[in-house]
């Protein structure tokens, strides 16, 4: 059932991943790009967990590729709100 669980896991991060990376590049705009390696990189940590069935819990590793991956998360948004408002706006 955990292989099961896994593999659904892991579609569905590159799912994500792909849609980013179409969004990316028909606009080209860094915050897809990012978004797109961050779950590329929560399906990577997926796939080797259960490639070598290490249990979770055990290994605090397992809770650093998540967390820098979130972390990606987190500055794509801030640089995208940063970038938005350092352009000047017309005055009308």
């Amino acid at each position: 059932m955990n292989d099961l669980i896994s593999g659904a896991l892991i579609l569905g991060f590159l799912v994500i991943a792909l849609f980013f990376l179409r969004f990316w590049r028909s606009t080209r705009d860094r915050l897809f790009a990012i978004f797109a390696l961050s779950f590329s990189l929560m399906a990577v940590n997926r796939l080797i967990l259960a490639i070598v069935k290490l249990p979770e819990d055990d290994y605090p590793y397992v809770y650093l590729v998540r967390l820098v991956a979130n972390a990606l998360i987190i500055y794509a948004v801030i640089d995208k709100n940063r970038a938005h408002k350092a352009t000047p706006r017309p005055i009308p």
